[in-house]
């Protein structure tokens, strides 16, 4: 069973860089499919040795897997009303023994599965660009919205485009309010050139044996460095070095929006530009989803996926990342105040409705 870190199957590439993606719920469609007890073995058959092998911490791998075995073996697995009904299930026990806000088994929606061998014919994300709006909120403010990071073309065209034409700006505004993941490329793209000089950001650790007997699953990231780690890891740190042209965006103010919905990549962003000073963040606590991984199939119809997280992202000074607690704002308001006190933070009169209306 291949470990690439990628975005989750259901709405993304497994072969992308980086993810701890979560997936969206099941249509309905899907959720109320009959159960197939054998297909449902299946799933939990494979499912435990995916997280036994491959899961970050082997000892909770271990755990997760002689539970699901014993369940199975218990026939706790062999009646549903429904495949989500199932799935949710083995998710409840999963979480019983350790919890994890990635790690939950899907229903894969019939649009994306394949054949033999688990290829679903649509796990590549959409085309389309997920920066929602971006422009100018005022004099000097710059201010850009996403919605995940896929680093897909037609994202990082918008993100080119918009970090040229604000190159001079005072203010940065990154709004992640409603962002949910996905990789480094959109990162790597805005650090260069808001950051003014060489930083570590994050340490990211990889279980040793995923990548012993896959290869790096974080290949492909210029920005990523190998260092001394402990015994069962491999430590890659995330830094960024300054573009060699840069703009005011350089020594710019940056504020960055978050609520409880801002996951993943999202809240490796905001543990990177938090833990630098290099901006600060407006809103609520994030989510609180902080290992990556893959999203792997659980049988050969396509029909059930989980998502293995095989590494964790942290920071490298106190050791501490945000799974399972997200990363706490500087200024702590309701996420739907937070562009309002950003504003307000920025000096700027107006409020977050009309400078919206206002964006150009």
């Amino acid at each position: 069973m291949h470990i690439r870190i990628g975005l989750s199957l259901l709405c993304a590439c497994a072969a992308a860089p980086l993810s701890s993606q979560p997936a969206p719920a099941p249509a309905k469609a899907e959720a109320a499919e009959a159960f197939d007890p054998k297909q449902g073995a299946e799933a939990v058959t494979k499912l435990a040795s995916a997280l036994e092998e491959n899961f970050v911490f082997p000892e909770v791998g271990r755990a997760y897997a002689a539970m699901l075995r014993k369940q199975l073996a218990a026939g706790a697995y062999a009646q549903f009303p429904n495949k989500k009904a199932f799935a949710d299930k083995v998710t409840d026990d999963l979480q019983a023994v350790h919890k994890d806000g990635h790690l939950r088994l899907h229903v894969v929606p019939a649009s994306a599965r394949g054949g033999p061998g688990g290829e679903g014919r649509r796990m590549g994300p959409s085309d389309s660009s997920t920066i929602t709006r971006s422009g100018w909120l005022a004099d000097g403010v710059a201010y850009i919205d996403f919605t995940m990071f896929p680093g897909n073309a037609a994202t990082m065209k918008d993100l080119a485009t918009f970090l040229a034409k604000h190159k001079d700006a005072r203010t940065l505004i990154i709004d992640a309010r409603q962002h949910r993941g996905g990789g480094l490329a959109e990162m790597d793209a805005i650090f260069p050139q808001i950051f003014a000089r060489p930083t570590v950001l994050v340490h990211m650790d990889t279980r040793e044996a995923v990548d012993r007997r896959e290869g790096n699953p974080l290949e492909g990231q210029s920005s990523l460095r190998t260092v001394k780690a402990p015994a069962g890891v491999v430590r890659r740190e995330h830094f960024v070095t300054p573009a060699k042209e840069q703009g005011g965006l350089a020594t710019a103010k940056v504020y960055l929006l978050t609520s409880g919905r801002t996951a993943s990549a999202a809240e490796h962003l905001a543990l990177a530009l938090k833990r630098t000073g290099r901006a600060t963040l407006v809103g609520e606590t994030t989510r609180g989803a902080g290992h990556y991984g893959a999203m792997l199939p659980m049988d050969e119809g396509f029909t059930y996926a989980a998502f293995i997280p095989v590494g964790r992202t942290f920071d490298p000074y106190t050791n501490e990342g945000w799974e399972g607690v997200g990363v706490k704002p500087d200024v702590a308001v309701p996420a739907d105040k937070a562009l309002d006190e950003a504003l307000k933070l920025a000096g700027v009169a107006t409020n977050a409705a009309a400078a919206l209306a206002a964006l150009r």
